[in-house]
């Protein structure tokens, strides 16, 4: 952080900063879904598959918990195959089924199960309460203005 007399060309690269925060959050993030039998792949593919258009239903969702295989990796920008590896361990645990698309025979949808709704409610409460507790240390200025433009920021 840039004291009062710190100049310019003291303070850290953004981008170093950004990454030095980015990777405490993850830390934060990896602590959480443990007591849930998650990793952070896993949730990001739950987060996705629930809301797949970053919380708007996307074109190609049939629904809530509902989208197509290849399309969940394109969302996730991982290879298909990987994709594969992390839906088989989540239909492991019972949180996601697979579904023929009635449209496509080689087509296969990914369904999230009643314990994966169950399962995505309470790691969401959970996860936007350590949230408000980590951004906490911003007041409300800062927390609006942080979120102005880190929207700004391509994804």
């Amino acid at each position: 952080m840039l004291g009062p007399m710190a100049s310019p060309d003291d303070a850290p690269e953004l981008g170093e900063l950004f990454h030095a925060t980015f990777r405490g959050l993850r830390r934060t993030w990896s602590e959480q879904l443990a007591p849930w039998g998650l990793t952070p792949h896993q949730w990001r593919a739950l987060l996705t598959l629930m809301r797949p258009g970053g919380g708007a239903p996307a074109a190609d969702c049939t629904g809530s918990g509902d989208v197509r295989l290849k399309d969940l990796a394109q969302r996730l920008r991982i290879a298909p195959r990987s994709a594969t590896e992390v839906v088989d361990q989540l239909e492991a645990k019972g949180l996601v089924r697979r579904e023929p698309d009635p449209g496509d025979r080689r087509a296969t949808h990914i369904v999230a199960t009643a314990s994966g709704d169950q399962l995505f409610a309470n790691v969401q409460a959970e996860r936007r309460g350590k949230s408000s507790e980590y951004f906490a240390r911003l007041n409300e200025a800062d927390r609006t203005d942080l979120a102005r433009i880190l929207s700004q920021l391509p994804h």
